[in-house]
């Protein structure tokens, strides 16, 4: 072992007159590590509710959605022109309209989405929210609802609700439920209607029109390049859009908000670093006699500045595994027994997700640990300056 780490070792060990300063030096380790363990989590359930939103998203919608403002009639050419584009996979055509759902008197507004149930569960994951009933009832003229809807008109499986669209006559028409579907998004769970894309038609009056083209591909974070070739290849009128570009401002601002709280966060860690270089202070003027008999005996003065560099990047050190342990335990706590539940009108999700990602965690420890050593240099440097003539006048 060098005789410098030896010495920043025994330097932060508690001794009889030092007690103090060891004190000061554990309160550091511990602010370090209330900053990196609350650093963790923050980032982590940002990480979470990011990750949580864009599956949410992706599983409700589409990846890509090509709509025209003249309407896209179904056909099997325009249908193998997004197929044959690289990297899609799946297409389903879809009609949106905004309407009014009545029961009772109950009445709320809607968007119902004309589909092809068996072509919809390829772009989507609507199969897999259907908690009860099927899809199959959608082609005999029955509908699928979310469960926040069904809870807001109080009905469920089997009962009727009525649709009423602009193109219909004010009582309009009655439609079964034969399904009830949960995202675990309230936007979605309390807006949204699933209906059969003929039976659609004839609510909206649209004639065989059709809002658009539902398109899955591969990779669901990397569909910029295959919204180019599909705009290239389908040309004007046809726009062809993103689910990153529909929800755009609420993901640049998941972004911005995670951005922030690094920052907010990372500034406790460097409150907490304040209390190293107090700490290393406090211990130079102690062992002033000590680093005088060091430079005597021929000791440099970058061995001296290394000695207190040492020891307050062992403190950050300390301070950064400890943090790092209890901010891993925690996002694992909160992961795998969900005791933090959201209410799902404000957050959109019902619950607190928790995401930890490995670079996340290694900005972090790194740059705690960083931090902790830039704290430590100004002391270390003023130790390293000490005359030695000075240091052993009076003793």
């Amino acid at each position: 072992m060098p005789w410098q780490l030896f010495a920043a070792f025994r330097y932060l060990t508690a001794k009889r007159k030092e007690r103090f300063i060891s004190v000061i030096s554990l309160i550091s380790i511990l602010g370090v590590a209330v900053g990196v363990g609350a650093l963790i989590i923050v980032i982590s359930v940002m990480s979470g509710f990011d990750d949580d939103l864009k599956d949410k998203i992706i599983g409700t919608y589409s990846h890509i959605e090509v709509i025209s403002d003249y309407g896209i009639k179904p056909s099997g050419e325009f249908t193998d022109k997004i197929l044959s584009t690289k990297h899609v996979v799946a297409a389903a055509y879809f009609l949106n309209g905004q309407a009014l759902v009545r029961k009772n008197e109950k009445v709320t507004g809607v968007i119902v989405k004309g589909i092809d149930p068996k072509d919809e569960t390829g772009v989507n994951k609507l199969g897999v929210y259907l908690k009860v009933g099927s899809l199959e009832g959608i082609l005999s003229g029955d509908v699928v609802i979310g469960s926040e809807l069904a809870n807001k008109l109080n009905v469920k499986l089997g009962d009727t609700i009525s649709i009423i669209s602009p193109a219909q006559r004010a009582q309009g028409k009655d439609f079964r439920i034969c399904g009830i579907f949960t995202s675990g998004m309230y936007e979605y769970d309390s807006n949204l209607v699933y209906a059969g894309l003929a039976e659609a038609q004839r609510l909206f009056s649209v004639g065989n029109l059709t809002t658009g083209v539902s398109v899955k591909v591969d990779d669901a974070f990397n569909v910029d390049g295959v919204k180019k070739l599909l705009q290239e290849k389908l040309g004007f009128p046809n726009l062809v859009r993103t689910w990153v570009d529909l929800n755009r401002n609420l993901l640049e601002a998941i972004k911005l908000e995670k951005t922030v709280m690094f920052i907010i966060l990372t500034l406790i860690v460097m409150v907490a670093c304040f209390n190293i270089a107090s700490s290393l202070i406090m211990t130079v003027l102690e062992k002033t006699k000590d680093i005088g008999i060091l430079k005597a005996i021929g000791s440099a003065n970058a061995d001296i500045m290394a000695i207190f560099a040492i020891q307050g990047g062992i403190i950050g050190i300390l301070g950064t595994l400890l943090g790092s342990g209890v901010g891993i335990a925690a996002c694992l706590c909160l992961k795998k027994y969900k005791f933090i539940t959201l209410p799902k009108d404000i957050y959109y999700i019902d619950r607190l997700p928790v995401k930890m990602e490995l670079q996340d965690i290694a900005v972090i420890v790194v740059s705690s640990i960083l931090i902790s050593l830039i704290a430590a240099l100004y002391p270390a440097y003023k130790a390293s300056k000490l005359d030695p003539v000075e240091a052993l006048r009076y003793e």
